[in-house]
């Protein structure tokens, strides 16, 4: 039996290989299947939309915080790969009895490739996350980002508003970009229309997910912000870690560069 440890420092016990993988988490999703493990996933949720032609044909279990646990128990899993963020602590916690489950928890991008570094030991495919990992880091060596001095505050909620703090995986690219992000609490705070006008961020970067800003939102930001440059941003690119590492460096350049146009 080997063991493997997750990023809650959690040993998780395998016999073997596992054969019957179900991902709760979309971007770890697209991860495993990159990987190669098409035959291997057997459940993911109904936000695990990437690769489109491979997810389509996969059983769903559900959202990630309102899983089917009945219906997870009925596809045999010999692993759930799950996030401490994403998910319910409660059902992941109720998940532990059917079988072992391996938790993420990412903060930045080093973390980030931790993750897939530790997804590819315990799913069989290190030789490929190593791979992976390596072209990752070369292409973000590879990209000289601008010494901005801007500062920005990145939502992704709307009634209420709710934005990006500090020590989030989001924050960690915004500091990638040279961005400074006005809003110093942690994780995910509420801020009023009062609060925003006050930190007077020089950017306003408006989500695509999880909530759906759209180009009619920027007005309504500008109202507030007449001085601030208002901008839609790919929420994929900001927070799906693992394998769609390999489209950011790229999609960051391009963003700091519409920035300071």
């Amino acid at each position: 039996m080997a063991g493997f440890r997750d990023q809650l420092n959690r040993v998780i016990n395998l016999p073997s290989i596992p054969k019957r993988i179900i991902s709760v988490v979309p971007s770890q999703t697209q991860l495993l299947l990159y990987l190669g493990l098409d035959i291997e996933i057997v459940g993911i949720t109904k936000f695990c939309i990437h690769p489109n032609a491979k997810v389509k044909a996969i059983t769903k279990v559900g959202a990630t915080k309102k899983l089917n646990i009945k219906l997870i128990k009925s596809l045999q899993p010999d692993l759930i790969i799950a996030n401490k963020e994403e998910n319910d602590r409660g059902q992941i916690e109720e998940l532990m009895d059917v079988c072992p489950v391996w938790i993420s928890d990412i903060n930045d991008l080093e973390s980030a490739l931790t993750m897939i570094q530790g997804i590819g030991d315990i799913a069989g495919k290190r030789q490929e996350a190593d791979a992976l990992n390596l072209e990752i880091r070369c292409r973000f060596d590879a990209s000289i980002f601008p010494s901005l001095n801007i500062t920005v505050a990145y939502f992704i909620w709307k009634n209420p508003y709710m934005v990006a703090g500090r020590q989030t995986y989001i924050d960690s690219l915004l500091q990638k970009c040279g961005l400074t992000n006005v809003f110093e609490s942690q994780r995910y705070p509420e801020v009023s229309p009062d609060e925003l006008v006050a930190a007077n961020p020089g950017v306003v970067f408006l989500s695509s997910e999880p909530y759906p800003f759209k180009q009619k939102h920027i007005h309504e930001f500008k109202q507030l912000l007449p001085k601030a440059k208002v901008v839609l941003v790919d929420g994929e690119m900001f927070s799906w870690y693992g394998s769609r590492l390999l489209q950011v460096p790229e999609y960051l350049k391009e963003l700091t560069t519409e920035i300071i146009a």
